[in-house]
């Protein structure tokens, strides 16, 4: 099979080493520049001299990056239509799928900027901060929300960019973004002083510019998905909103359950509240460096399904995950060894430190807990299994909300850890049990009953 238009590896075939590694890297080395932007963000801002300033940016960003967050489904979507459909030889309909998350994003991110009063409002409501925060926080708002179309239809060609295996690409349109919002920033805040203001139009000027590039990268299959007579006929458009549907409501409860372990931290005092935000950073590191892994995943496991090789399929879900699982020791070693470093440069606060220390086992063993679950998630997209993940989600949620109910009352910030670790060992064994629909998937329709 040739390549997918606009460039891309050649088609489905065994899923080696190397070509899992080509895919992974650049995804960790991605992920690696994320936490620099807000570190930047935050130094100019504090040049200022001010506090409200940074907080304004600071309640700003989370207010978008929680309401853009929802639409995170369509960057998992899209991978795993797009493999498959390269799976199967069909670059037109590859095109086509990445043209529908497109529109679907494109439409969202409008339909953002129209009722952005109302939204933040209530955000304001949920989150208050002081006159002065709120007002500077509101100037941010009403600039970086015009990006919201970009970023949303961004997810939608990230998914194009890890299934085609152009993970470069996604690593091209991080550092470009990345770069022109640092840049940005130093001139339209320390050079002209427009302060709050100057790092919104910074950071919406660097969303425009890395759509504009990665719809660039995507030029190929966007034409040849304008080509495709069928583009919104309604079992396709059924089909990606089926799968798209089933994964949002499965992140929303994965959100939730993330959600309700910092309330329920809040009630263990404010040390120790302190001392769990730190951790979650841990879980962060693994989530950005596992995530290349998972994404190889997505991307070999969805074409061998397109091509109806389940032993394909196998051998990617066998060699990705052994990736992911050596990953996930390593870092659950380089947790062991330098967790406490880790603490320390996180928090300067002696109580917080010693209290961050007392549950530090946790996360030492948190890579190792949770990567089935990371993993199958991936293999999962792949497939398109999308009901299957819901269901585990479902089910995991619900064991982990009757352990919240006991374990803390018994264990304290112990039983909320522990709680939090049974959530992502049922993930995984919960996925694992399902794992035969995967490969079941990926047989020849007749072999599969039709």
């Amino acid at each position: 099979m040739g390549a997918a238009p606009g460039g891309g590896a050649a088609g489905p075939g065994a899923a080696g080493h190397r070509r899992v590694l080509a895919i992974a890297l650049p995804i960790v080395l991605s992920n690696a520049t994320v936490p620099l932007l807000g570190i930047v963000n935050t130094a100019v801002v504090g040049q200022m001299g001010l506090a409200a300033p940074i907080g304004a940016v600071g309640l700003g960003a989370v207010v978008l990056a929680s309401l853009y967050w929802v639409f995170g489904f369509l960057r998992m979507g899209t991978s795993g239509l797009v493999a498959q459909a390269r799976g199967a030889g069909d670059e037109v309909e590859a095109g086509a799928h990445l043209l529908r998350a497109l529109v679907i994003g494109l439409v969202a991110g409008g339909a953002i900027i129209l009722v952005q009063r109302p939204l933040v409002a209530l955000a304001f409501r949920l989150a208050p901060g002081s006159a002065e925060v709120e007002a500077l926080a509101r100037q941010y708002l009403a600039i970086r929300v015009w990006g919201a179309p970009a970023t949303i239809g961004l997810y939608a060609l990230t998914g194009w960019l890890i299934a085609v295996e152009r993970t470069r690409g996604v690593l091209a349109v991080q550092l470009l973004m990345n770069g022109a919002n640092i840049a940005l920033d130093v001139g339209f805040v320390l050079g002209l002083g427009w302060g709050v203001p100057g790092v919104a139009a910074a950071t919406l000027i660097a969303e425009w510019a890395g759509f504009g590039f990665a719809l660039w990268l995507a030029r190929g299959a966007i034409m040849a998905g304008l080509a495709e007579g069928t583009i919104w006929a309604r079992a396709r458009m059924g089909r990606l909103l089926r799968v798209n549907g089933d994964i949002m409501i499965r992140s929303v409860l994965l959100q939730g359950a993330f959600t309700s372990f910092l309330f329920l931290s809040a009630g263990q005092g404010d040390v120790t509240l302190a001392a769990n935000q730190v951790l979650m950073q841990f879980l962060e590191i693994i989530a950005y460096t596992l995530d290349g892994f998972a994404f190889s995943a997505e991307a070999l496991v969805g074409q061998a399904v397109g091509a109806r090789r389940p032993d394909l399929a196998r051998q990617a879900a066998r060699i990705t995950g052994g990736w992911g699982l050596g990953g996930a020791v390593l870092l659950a070693c380089v947790f062991a060894l330098a967790g406490g470093a880790i603490i320390d440069l996180l928090s300067s606060s002696v109580a917080v430190r010693a209290e961050a220390r007392a549950y530090l086992p946790w996360l030492v063993a948190a890579p190792v807990v949770g990567i089935a679950a990371w993993m199958l998630d991936g293999i999962f997209i792949g497939a398109t299994r999308t009901r299957e993940m819901r269901d585990a989600m479902l089910v995991s949620v619900a064991i982990y909300a009757l352990l919240l109910v006991v374990l803390p009352r018994w264990l304290g910030n112990h039983g909320l850890w522990a709680a939090l670790m049974v959530l992502n060992g049922t993930r995984g064994v919960t996925m694992w049990r399902l794992y035969p629909r995967v490969e079941a998937a990926a047989r020849p329709l007749a072999a599969a009953g039709g």
